[in-house]
């Protein structure tokens, strides 16, 4: 999960929060709860501040685009001295990064994870500061009510990534394969169809499925949404892993992998490798969230007429496409110096260039002067005039192969959009892992077993959550 890919958990006592994105959403945080019992430090105070950066192994190109928007924010906030750091959000050691002190003050978690490092109180309380930028009263509510404590504070703030999660797939391996790559498949059973000919033509895996790091459960979640089947009762707090769905989801892979043999050889991806292995040619179509292409051109240097992104296919009145995204946090051990110049780092890097038409520009040309993307797909933060307004000031300067998109950017706002598991949501992931990974290297892997065993597992977690 990256980026978080992976993904939100949100208050043990609330409904679950609907990520449908409004066309007009303005929640006046002016009038929310009163800001904290400390007043912002003074925003003039010099201060070195430390920010996560790129993932490991980023392009040059990547890094030098950074730098050149480091040395851009330090221009206009000379008292603010930024320091980035390589980072990486995983499931599996986050939790011991964040305890131990060693992430930035300002680091990058997933919806998922916001209200139980609010609860655990391990994320600062922003709300003084959030409340100061111009546009604090435009966010998307359904969006921020995710980062909010039961004090009604916000202490993550949206920041990118707010994705569907898509079908990508390889320009060239259809090709090879006597495949359309301007017509993707819209069903599942043609993705199964057209993975086959993929590796019967190429030799490469036609379809791939992460499978570790909670990823392997966040893409089952996935496949079981598209296929309209839930794996929690509404209110999250009853675990639903047996349900139809999900099983016709992993019969598709055992499918895949055992009848078909269109899989590959790898089946312990998580989001970074299987991201490597679809950038160097070796997978045919994977699912991911719609804006995994920012990475693949920054981290695994992408060609970019390989690619092509589509709608998962969506089967079923209730199906629909998983929706999450990426926060930014500051951490509860913060100054409030430190939080005075994060709000400003999160202002610069993250949010400006959606309400401000220079901002827009000045990062756009910033991007594209290091040949880094500019218009990967992505959801609102704000309203979706906002995000419409947004894409026509950066229009002269996109980049990206959009025109490889369109069977999912024409589509994706008609789509159901349905949150992650609302409580115990990463080990709800985990459980269902260990489902996936037996699945693709067993071939006498019992489903319905494995789902019961799994679901019993995510109960407890729930039950402990609640």
């Amino acid at each position: 999960m990256k980026r978080l890919t992976a993904r939100p958990a949100r208050s043990p006592r609330s409904a679950p929060i609907a990520l449908a994105l409004p066309l007009v959403g303005a929640l006046a945080l002016g009038t929310l709860a009163a800001c904290s019992s400390e007043e912002p430090a003074d925003p003039n105070a010099p201060v070195e501040l430390h920010v996560v950066g790129l993932l490991p192994g980023a392009e040059p190109a990547a890094k030098q685009a950074l730098a050149e928007e480091v040395a851009a924010f330090q221009a206009e906030n000379p008292n603010i001295t930024v320091v980035t750091h390589e980072y990486e959000w995983k499931a599996t050691t986050f939790a011991a990064d964040l305890a131990g002190g060693t992430l930035p003050t300002v680091f990058e978690i997933p919806f998922t994870d916001a209200k139980t490092l609010i609860a655990n109180g391990q994320i600062a309380d922003m709300q003084p500061y959030l409340s100061q930028l111009a546009y604090a009263g435009d966010f998307n509510p359904n969006l921020l009510e995710y980062g909010k404590g039961q004090d009604g504070h916000v202490y993550a703030i949206p920041a990118k990534s707010i994705y569907a999660v898509g079908l990508h797939y390889n320009r060239d391996l259809f090709t090879q394969a006597g495949l359309d790559p301007d017509d993707p498949p819209t069903t599942w059973d043609e993705v199964r169809e057209y993975a086959k000919k993929i590796a019967d033509a190429t030799g490469m895996a036609g379809f791939a499925q992460m499978a570790v790091d909670n990823t392997g459960g966040w893409q089952l979640v996935v496949d079981t949404y598209a296929r309209g089947g839930r794996v929690t009762s509404e209110d999250g707090k009853t675990a639903t892993l047996t349900n139809d769905a999900t099983k016709a989801a992993l019969q598709f892979l055992k499918d895949l992998r055992w009848v078909d043999n269109s899989m590959g050889a790898n089946f312990n991806y998580n989001w970074v490798s299987i991201n490597q292995a679809f950038a160097a040619g070796q997978v045919g179509m994977y699912t991911s969230g719609q804006d995994v292409y920012t990475s693949l051109v920054q981290a695994n240097n992408i060609d970019p007429d390989t690619y092509g992104l589509t709608m998962i296919p969506l089967e079923g009145p209730n199906a629909g496409l998983l929706g999450g995204g990426t926060m930014a946090a500051v951490s509860a051990r913060a100054t409030e110096a430190e939080k005075a110049a994060a709000i400003k780092w999160i202002d610069y890097h993250y949010l400006r260039k959606y309400t401000n038409k220079e901002a827009a520009e000045a990062n756009a040309k910033i991007q594209v002067a290091s040949d880094q993307p500019v218009g990967t797909p992505e959801l609102p933060i704000f309203s979706q005039q906002q995000y419409e307004q947004y894409q026509e000031w950066i229009a002269p300067y996109v980049n990206v192969p959009l025109d490889q998109m369109t069977t999912f950017t024409d589509n994706v706002f008609q789509a159901k959009l349905i949150n992650e598991p609302p409580l115990a949501t990463q080990d709800i992931y985990a459980a269902l892992d260990t489902v996936v990974q037996a699945v693709l290297t067993d071939e006498d892997a019992d489903i319905d077993a494995l789902l019961a065993e799994a679901n019993e597992r995510a109960q407890r977690a729930i039950d402990a959550a609640s």
